[in-house]
C-alpha cells in the first residue's frame, strides 16, 4: 500500500512539475557554469524575473566573489502555485525527503503565503535578526499599513513591494458610451457599461479574490458609520447584501472573466473593452506603453474612492531550501533600497532597471525620495502618505475570503449566460423594481451564514463544497430566469 502511495504522490508531482522544468528561465550566468544556485518559484512576468535576476547576481558576486544561477519556475499564477506546493510536499511528506528542491516562493498576495504560513512550510527569515531597524512602526518597513499585513509575528515572510487592485479604463471607449470617467467601483455597476467590462476570476487569483473581498467591506463600512451600536447587525447584513449586488452589477456589465491578469489592461487599450479591474503595475505598464496616434490615453487606471488598500507582495523561504543561504540572502538583497529602486525607477536610469519598467509599488518609506522620483515612472507615488485608502479591517470579511470567491464563481460565472440574458432584459424594460429585486435577491447567503466564513464552501470535502456550489449556482440561474421573464412581460 505504502509502495502505491508513493508511486501515486511521485505521478502527481511529475505531471504537476512537468509545466515549471518547460518554462525555466535563466539568469545571467547559466546553470552549468555557475558557482552556485537558486530556485524560486513566482508568479512574477519575465520582465521582474529578467531584472531581479540580474540584479541580485551582481550583488552576490559583489558580496561573496561567487557567481550566481536563478532558477526560475513559473507554472502560472498563484492557484497553479498552490496546486506545485501542495503536490509538492504531499510527496515529500511521503518520502521523508526534507523539502521540495524549490528554494524561494516570491510574489503574489499575503493570503497565498498566510496559508503556507498556517501549513508550516515557510522557514523564519534571517533578515528580521541581520536588519532590525527595518521594520516596525519606526522602521522603514511598518508590519500593518492600511489594515494589511506587510509581514507577520513569526517573520516567515515578508512584503518587497505593495500594490492595489483599480479600475483600468479608455476614455475614447467610454465618449462613445456617453459615460464619464469611473471613480468608484459603484460606477461599473452602471447598466451603461453591459456587455463591455472586463473583469477576473477571484478563483484564479488570490490578489482578485481581495479585491471582491474588499469591495463587499467597502460597502459594509458605509452602512456601519454614524449607526449606533445598537444596530450594528442590521448594518454588517445591509451592506454585505449590498456588495454582493454590486459584483452582480458588475457581472452583468461584464464580457468575460479571465484569468489572466494582462488580458484585461490590453482588451481595454485595444478598444475591446471600456474599462476593468486591474492591478496596479499592470495598469501602469499599459497606459505607459498604448497611446494614440495623437499621443492620447488609451488607458488610464485610477485607485477606486474609498475602495482598496495597499497589499504586500511577499517574499518566504521554502523549509527544506536545498540552497537556504543564498536564499536568505536573496530575500535581504530584495529589501535593500538598490532592489527596492528597481520597481519604480525609469529603465536606463542610475540604479533603475536595463531593459524594462517594473512599474511596482517599493515597501521601503524611504526610496520615495525627491532623487528616485524625479527617476521614476510614478513622480507623484506617495503610497504612505495617501488619504483615499480605507482601512482594512479583517474582523469584518476576513474569514469570508474562501466563501466570496466561490460565491462569486456560482453567483456570477458560472450562470454568466443565464445572468447576461436577464440583465439585458431588464435593461430594456427600463429595470422594473419587482423583476430588479428578484435578480438581485442574495438570501441565499446573508452576513449571518457568509461572513464569517461558510463551511459548506471552506471545507476539506471537495465533493461537498462542490455540490453546495452547484446548489447555490442553480439557485441563482433560477433568479435570473424568473427576473428575465418578469422584465420582457413588461418590454414594449
Amino acid at each position: 500500500m505504502r509502495t502505491r502511495a508513493l508511486i501515486i504522490f511521485g505521478l502527481l508531482a511529475a505531471i504537476v512539475a512537468l509545466p515549471l522544468t518547460l518554462r525555466r528561465k535563466t539568469a545571467t550566468v547559466s546553470s552549468g557554469k555557475a558557482d552556485d544556485q537558486l530556485v524560486v518559484l513566482t508568479p512574477h512576468n519575465e520582465s521582474i524575473r529578467a531584472e531581479f535576476g540580474d540584479a541580485f547576481a551582481s550583488w552576490w558576486k559583489q558580496k561573496t566573489g561567487r557567481t550566481v544561477h536563478v532558477d526560475w519556475r513559473t507554472p502560472g499564477g498563484t492557484s497553479e502555485i498552490r496546486m506545485v506546493l501542495d503536490a509538492g510536499f504531499k510527496a515529500a511528506e511521503e518520502t521523508k525527503r526534507d523539502g521540495i528542491g524549490i528554494d524561494l516562493f516570491f510574489g503574489g498576495g499575503v493570503p497565498d503565503f498566510s496559508g503556507q504560513a498556517k501549513k508550516g512550510r515557510l522557514a523564519p527569515l534571517r533578515v528580521f535578526e541581520s536588519h532590525p531597524e527595518w521594520f516596525g512602526e519606526n522602521g522603514v518597513i511598518p508590519q500593518t499599513f492600511t489594515g494589511e499585513q506587510y509581514f507577520p509575528d513569526d517573520h516567515v515572510w515578508i512584503g518587497t513591494c505593495i500594490s492595489q487592485f483599480g479600475i483600468c479604463y479608455n476614455p475614447d471607449y467610454l465618449d462613445r458610451l456617453g459615460l464619464p470617467a469611473p471613480t468608484s467601483w459603484d460606477d461599473l455597476g452602471d447598466p451603461g457599461y453591459a456587455g463591455t467590462l472586463a473583469l477576473a476570476d477571484p478563483t484564479k487569483s488570490g490578489s482578485v479574490a481581495r479585491t471582491f473581498e474588499l469591495l463587499v467591506q467597502s460597502s459594509i463600512l458605509r452602512e456601519l458609520e454614524g449607526r449606533p451600536e445598537a444596530e450594528r447587525d442590521e448594518a454588517l447584513a445591509a451592506g454585505w447584501a449590498k456588495g454582493l449586488q454590486l459584483i452582480q452589477r458588475m457581472a452583468a456589465n461584464a464580457r468575460y472573466f479571465t484569468d489572466s491578469a494582462s488580458k484585461i489592461p490590453h482588451d481595454v487599450g485595444q478598444g475591446n473593452a471600456a474599462a476593468g479591474m486591474c492591478i496596479d503595475f499592470y495598469g501602469r505598464s499599459y497606459a505607459a506603453d498604448l497611446k494614440t496616434r495623437e499621443g492620447g490615453d488609451r488607458v488610464v487606471w485610477i485607485a477606486p474612492e474609498g475602495g482598496t488598500t495597499l497589499s504586500a507582495d511577499p517574499v518566504a523561504v521554502l523549509n527544506g531550501a536545498p540552497h537556504e543561504e543564498i536564499a536568505q540572502s536573496f530575500v535581504e538583497f530584495s529589501l535593500t533600497p538598490e532592489a527596492q529602486a528597481l520597481w519604480f525607477l525609469k529603465p536606463g536610469t542610475e540604479g533603475g532597471p536595463q531593459s524594462r519598467a517594473l512599474h511596482r509599488t517599493p515597501i521601503r518609506r524611504d526610496v520615495y525620495t525627491d532623487a528616485n522620483l524625479s527617476r521614476s515612472t510614478m513622480p507623484d507615488a506617495h503610497p504612505y502618505e495617501d488619504p483615499g485608502n480605507f482601512i482594512y479591517q479583517p474582523e469584518l470579511t476576513g474569514r469570508a475570503f474562501n466563501t466570496l470567491r466561490q460565491l462569486v464563481r456560482a453567483m456570477c460565472i458560472d450562470s454568466h449566460e443565464e445572468m447576461k440574458a436577464a440583465w439585458s432584459a431588464l435593461r430594456d424594460a427600463g429595470m422594473p423594481a419587482d423583476a430588479l429585486a428578484v435578480f438581485q435577491d442574495v438570501s441565499i447567503m446573508t452576513y449571518a451564514q457568509g461572513g464569517h466564513g461558510d463551511p459548506r464552501f471552506d471545507g476539506s470535502d471537495a465533493l461537498k463544497t462542490a455540490e453546495n456550489a452547484a446548489r447555490i449556482g442553480e439557485w441563482f440561474r433560477d433568479n435570473y430566469r424568473k427576473a428575465e421573464q418578469m422584465a420582457r412581460t413588461r418590454t414594449p
